[in-house]
């Protein structure tokens, strides 16, 4: 008997893949539920990490286009379950899909590109703060405007206040360059992702000289 069982045992280890092969098998089922889920039509937001200089992104897609970026320190748990309760539930990570997000973040820290190309989807975004951001869109590589002048832009003169809360709180930093809006007079201001990639950006642009 003791003979017997040991040979099933030993028939049933042979048979029983290793935790590694599992997990590799566990990964690409996954990815192809996901691959199925877009290709289906049943996703209504892709999202995949995105390599920066400042570490690892994270990007989320709609059908009308880029919704949020996301910076490191911000836990991927929160962002996917802020765009749940703002957007729809119906979220997977599919990497294939932000291929040209991916592409146009590593020309632009690479110096090899000005602009963005790809759609923004601006449902994140309140009516002032898309004022205030379409006004932000328009600044030039290597430009800049004050706080007070991206206001005026929206159609607020008196509120740069207001601007620069709506600015600090862009979903879809880097890409919408809230980084090209200073302080009047020149000052660098505030950046919700701190002001050390505020100036490494403005120094990227040439619109400011790099310290020593």
């Amino acid at each position: 008997m003791t003979q017997r069982r040991q040979k099933i045992e030993q028939l049933l280890r042979r048979g029983a893949p290793d935790s590694r092969d599992a997990g590799e098998a566990a990964i690409a089922a996954a990815k192809r539920v996901s691959e199925r889920a877009v290709a289906d039509d049943l996703a209504d937001i892709s999202y995949a990490p995105v390599d920066s200089p400042f570490g690892t992104l994270h990007a989320a897609i709609t059908k009308h286009g880029l919704v949020r970026v996301a910076f490191p320190e911000e836990s991927i748990e929160s962002v996917l379950e802020a765009l749940a309760r703002a957007l729809s539930p119906r979220i997977v990570e599919a990497p294939a899909s932000l291929d040209r997000i991916k592409r146009e973040l590593d020309e632009y820290f690479a110096g090899r590109r000005r602009t963005f190309e790809i759609p923004l989807d601006w449902s994140l975004i309140g009516p002032f703060g898309r004022r205030v951001l379409h006004a932000t869109v328009e600044i030039p590589y290597g430009g800049h405007l004050s706080y007070a002048e991206v206001a005026a832009e929206a159609g607020s003169p008196r509120g740069s206040r207001a601007a620069g809360n709506a600015l600090g709180a862009n979903p879809i930093p880097i890409v919408i360059p809230c980084h090209r809006v200073l302080r009047t007079g020149g000052a660098i201001g505030g950046y919700g992702g701190g002001l050390d990639r505020k100036r490494y950006l403005l120094e990227l642009e040439g619109a400011l000289t790099p310290q020593p």
